[in-house]
Order: C-alpha cells, then sequence, then structure tokens
C-alpha cells in the first residue's frame, strides 16, 4: 500500500501526523553565549536547534553587548532561518548613545533591527533593588529624556523595533507615546506584566495597545526571574491564565510570545516556546490567537512577509 508522504500506517488505518507547534514560530527574545552570564547554548547552538525544530526565525538580545553581527555570522553559517539582533543600552555601550544606534543599523547584514531601552542599568529596576548603583534615567520630569531624540529618530528613518527594556509601566507609556509622536511605528513594551516596580495592570496594558504598542509575554515569567536582582515581590508573575485572559480582553493582535530563556537549568528557548503556546492553548486561547502571538505579529515587526 502507497501511502500519501507524511503519513503514517498505524494498525489498519493511516494516520497524518500531528500538526508542528513550532512551525512558522518566532522567538523574539534569546539570551546566548558568549555572554558576561553563562549562559545554556552558544548562538549557533540555538540556531540549529530552532531551525530544526521548524522556527522561522529568533532574535539575539544581550544586555550588554550588541548583537547585529552575530546574527547576521550565525545566520551565514547556519541557513535557513531568519536570525536578528539588536542593542541594548545599558552603560556598557554608552547608555543613551545614538551613535551606537547608528553603527548597529550599519552592520553588515542588517540583521540589527531592535533598539531596548536600559534593561539591568534602568532606573526603575536598579530603584527597586535598593542598591546604590548608577542608573540610565529614560524618563524625567513626566517627559522622555532629551538624548532619546536623536535615537528614536535614527529608529524610525530605519524601521526598527523600538522596546521599553526595564523601564516600569508608567515610564513605558510616556516613552510609548513620545516614541510614536517621534515618528516611530513598531514599538513593543518588553515583558511588561513583569516590569520594575510592579508591572503594568490590566488599564495599562489596554493604554499601551491604543497606543500601538505591541506586549510581550515570556516563558521566563512562568518560572520566575531567575536573572533578577529585584526586590522579592515587588514584580508582578502573571501565570499562563492571566495572560491568555488579557489576551482575550485586549486581542491578540497586540500581543507577542517570546522564551527569554537561555539560563542554565531552564528550558532550552524552542521548549520554552512549545510549552508557552500549549499552555495559552489549554488555557482557552484558540488557534487563530495562537497564530498571531507566536508568528505573525512578531513577522510584521520584523518585516518578514507574513506566512497565512
Amino acid at each position: 500500500m502507497v501511502l500519501p508522504t507524511g503519513v503514517l500506517l498505524l494498525g489498519a488505518a493511516a494516520v497524518a501526523p500531528a500538526p508542528n507547534p513550532l512551525a512558522g514560530v518566532i522567538d523574539f527574545h534569546c539570551h546566548t553565549a558568549p555572554d558576561v552570564t553563562e549562559r545554556s547554548l552558544d548562538d549557533f547552538a540555538l540556531v540549529r536547534e530552532a531551525k530544526a525544530d521548524g522556527m522561522r526565525a529568533i532574535v539575539l538580545k544581550n544586555h550588554y553587548l550588541p548583537t547585529a553581527d552575530r546574527a547576521q555570522t550565525a545566520m551565514h553559517e547556519i541557513g535557513g532561518i531568519e536570525v536578528f539582533g539588536g542593542i541594548v543600552l545599558n552603560r556598557s555601550v554608552g547608555g543613551l548613545n545614538a551613535e551606537a544606534v547608528r553603527r548597529m543599523v550599519q552592520v553588515e547584514g542588517h540583521r540589527g533591527k531592535i533598539v531596548w531601552l536600559p534593561t539591568k542599568d534602568g532606573e526603575a529596576e536598579v530603584r527597586q533593588s535598593g542598591q546604590n548603583l548608577p542608573f540610565i534615567p529614560v524618563v524625567k520630569d513626566g517627559q522622555a529624556v532629551p538624548e532619546l531624540t536623536e535615537i528614536f529618530q535614527i529608529i524610525a528613518q530605519n524601521d526598527l523595533v523600538f522596546e521599553t527594556g526595564h523601564s516600569s509601566a508608567a515610564e513605558a507609556l510616556v516613552l510609548i507615546a513620545a516614541a510614536k509622536q517621534a515618528g516611530v511605528k513598531k514599538i513593543v513594551v518588553t515583558h511588561a506584566m513583569e516590569l520594575p516596580l510592579g508591572g503594568a495592570t490590566d488599564d495599562q496594558l489596554q493604554r499601551m495597545a491604543d497606543l500601538g504598542a505591541v506586549i510581550e509575554c515570556t516563558w521566563l515569567a512562568q518560572l520566575g526571574n531567575t536573572e533578577s536582582n529585584l526586590t522579592p515581590g515587588h514584580e508582578r508573575k502573571p501565570d499562563l491564565a492571566d495572560y491568555a485572559r488579557v489576551i482575550r480582553k485586549i486581542g491578540a493582535e497586540h500581543f507577542l510570545l517570546s522564551s527569554d530563556m537561555g539560563q542554565p537549568g531552564n528550558p532550552t528557548h524552542p521548549e520554552a516556546m512549545r510549552l508557552l503556546i500549549a499552555g495559552l492553548k489549554a488555557n482557552g486561547l484558540s488557534d487563530h490567537d495562537l497564530d498571531l502571538v507566536a508568528r505573525q505579529n512578531s513577522a510584521r515587526l520584523l518585516g518578514l512577509p507574513v506566512m497565512k
């Protein structure tokens, strides 16, 4: 008996294999080695694993080092999957350094697509930690700081993605409005429900969405933030039911999924995405909404054709 390609014969019945839940999925937040912090996979190992699992793209993120060059190298070496990078504006790159953003854009291959505001050196994170450490303000007297004007211009001119980093929810709302006024069209609120100083409330999430921002949901939130030095109990720790609820309430077109993985002992990035998708489906998210949050919304942000 000749069976169609991809169909298995079990007893007397022909059964098509279950669809791959990671087919076409994009992980917008991947930590890899080499790094100043120990990581579970290096760039090449992650790209190979993501490709083998049928994923469409990954975004390499490093708190202290730009990743556009690494993304280009990994994509060129392995092929068959899109790899992107960016820059996090922490103190190691000069903080709110427009020239660092400009040079990231110019890196061969043009894989640098994301600009994150400060994370580990963000004012909200440092203040919440209670430590006497230098930090980088991004909002002052209710306004985005002047140093962001040129950075927003570069982001807008190059159709980059602006991410709010580890700013507080209140700061993020100010920053989204300022970026939008400067012509930035692609805005992501970095793990919005787990931000320093409490995380975004439902009302704040709705306001972010109304301003046109995309809200990130991560698997790391399900495990507890193992990298964070934030004061315990001061972050909102949404579970899968909470994620599913706000996605349904606000609309799946306003959300994306990321693993935020890379920590030793945690699932790999593809496995985390698989768990996140399965968990949201188990909590009632439809296949249509899962397609939006795991594939289509991220594709649009990265300038990739939306696959139907």
